[in-house]
């Protein structure tokens, strides 16, 4: 069975940016014959400053993940942060994710588990793989027919994370999907001047470890030029590295 991969723009920047990554993890679709999931924010909630970049917002950015879903045949995934977003998010979007600092908000899984499309609640950066049956039992009993599990590490200190891979395995106790955020895991939350830092230098091995510990799938921000990126630019992956790594995984 092949792995799930999630991919695409840390935040809707604009309509060329999210053209250029989807006419990309098209290509590479055909190349490799899989179904890369697109992924992209109408709203980042949750930035460092109040100054910060934070998207179209709910209707425009709907509205552009609906089209590129129209041109391109992709599927799509986009994140909620608040139970009214739901219902709108699910007409448009194959997957709803929960952010993992939201994992335990039981209305806003209920919302998401409503609305019958899959529901990726990643992992709280303070919660171990095995405190995921909870959050994940809230979605079955609430409607979910399908839930995913998203592993994005842990709080190490201040303004670091650490990946214990071991939660895979655990969460797939838990549900069958379990997918490694290869990018989030490489952040150095709020280490920036007024922003969130990170490495993405060590983007792959977190790909290749997940795979030797079991992953399903795998979740790669990705930019034509992250350093340039309105949100998450010092670890969203270059998009001219995926096809490489992606050929590795697969």
């Amino acid at each position: 069975m092949q792995p799930l991969f999630i991919a695409g723009p840390c935040v809707i920047e604009s309509a060329a940016l999210l053209d250029a990554v989807a006419q990309e993890l098209a290509r590479l679709n055909r190349r490799f014959g899989i179904d890369i999931i697109f992924k992209s924010s109408f709203d980042k909630a949750n930035r460092t400053s109040v100054h910060a970049f934070r998207g179209p917002g709910l209707d425009k950015g709907l509205q552009m993940l609906a089209d590129i879903k129209q041109k391109y045949g992709l599927k799509i995934l986009t994140d909620i942060h608040e139970s009214y977003q739901a219902e709108a998010a699910g007409k448009v979007c194959d997957v709803l994710q929960i952010p993992a600092f939201l994992c335990r908000q039981t209305d806003l899984l209920i919302a998401a588990a409503k609305t019958g499309k899959v529901v990726n609640i990643k992992k709280a950066q303070f919660l171990s793989g095995t405190d995921m049956k909870y959050p994940v039992e809230k979605a079955m009993e609430s409607g979910a027919k399908e839930v995913w599990l998203t592993e994005r590490g842990n709080c190490f200190g201040y303004n670091n994370l650490v990946v214990d891979f071991r939660n895979i395995p655990d969460m797939k106790a838990i549900v069958p999907t379990v997918i490694m955020d290869c990018t989030h895991s490489v952040q150095r939350p709020g280490a920036g001047n007024g922003s969130t830092s990170g490495d993405r230098k060590f983007v792959p091995a977190m790909a290749l470890a997940a795979k030797a510990f079991g992953a399903t799938g795998y979740f790669f921000e990705v930019h034509p030029d992250p350093d340039k990126g309105l949100s998450d630019g010092p670890n969203m992956l270059e998009l001219g590295k995926l096809e490489q790594l992606i050929e590795k995984l697969l």
